[in-house]
């Protein structure tokens, strides 16, 4: 990136706070602090250290073998992108791997509501538990036990957590995701769209991510965004749906 666009400072802000305000205790180190629950011991999306700030890079490693020794893995994320590169050698060095995540911000009009309608997450459960072994075909049950389950923990990390679902003729959850936002910021994050097994190339991904939109205009948030894997293809559908490429999260791992 050549520049920053001016929504980055803002969007990372918002996933910092997010990521504070969703983990049951936290962890600071100077420019870094750890999310950690121990009520989902094997989500990492619950339990990493998160660099927000200016971090020594060769000092990352010890942060997280301080604040995340008692888990199996290792989870690092960091949100700078020139902190980021910095951190790269030193992460390798200790035997992380390196991967990316896009940001992405919309800048497309805003859609007319897809139809999509807010559920509780009893209606999401079942579900969202068919869907992880698509993703993680080898994960153990506890280990899709706590990637459902951490759903709930999400309604901490927002002022305003909306599940949203849209529904086959029959009734059955066809498509979902989640929708964080903060009004008073302007700000919404769109997070975890799938879409179920059977009923993909049906367009209710499509509704949902509308309905998502729509929601979050009708809110105040004028910076809608959402994260994609770099190595993944939905980042290419986002961009037909009007999202832009903003910055990048770099993701750190070890098992």
């Amino acid at each position: 990136m050549t520049s920053t666009p001016p929504e980055l400072p803002r969007v990372h802000r918002f996933l910092a706070d997010f990521h504070r305000r969703q983990a049951a205790r936290t962890v600071d180190r100077p420019g870094a602090f750890a999310v950690l629950d121990d009520a989902y011991p094997h989500s990492r999306g619950n339990n990493h250290l998160l660099a927000h700030g200016v971090v020594d890079p060769e000092a990352l490693p010890g942060y997280a073998e301080e604040t995340l020794g008692h888990l199996p893995y290792r989870c690092v994320y960091v949100l700078d992108e020139t902190v980021a590169a910095a951190c790269v050698a030193p992460m390798k060095r200790a035997g992380y791997r390196h991967a990316t995540t896009l940001v992405m911000a919309h800048r497309g009009p805003v859609p007319e509501h897809g139809g999509a309608r807010e559920v509780g997450f009893d209606e999401l459960r079942g579900p969202v538990t068919a869907s992880w072994p698509r993703f993680a075909p080898k994960a153990a049950p506890e280990h899709i036990r706590d990637l459902v389950e951490r759903r709930t923990a999400r309604r901490r990390g927002a002022d305003d957590v909306r599940f949203l679902a849209a529904h086959t003729p029959e009734g059955e959850v066809a498509a979902w995701a989640d929708l964080y936002m903060d009004p008073a910021a302007g700000i919404a994050q769109i997070e975890d769209l799938v879409t179920v097994e059977s009923q993909l190339g049906r367009g209710y991904a499509g509704r949902v991510l509308d309905s998502a939109l729509h929601e979050a205009a009708a809110a105040g948030c004028g910076t809608r965004f959402l994260t994609a894997f770099a190595g993944d293809w939905p980042h290419r559908w986002y961009a037909r749906k009007g999202f832009r490429l903003i910055g990048v999260v770099a993701r750190f791992e070890r098992v």
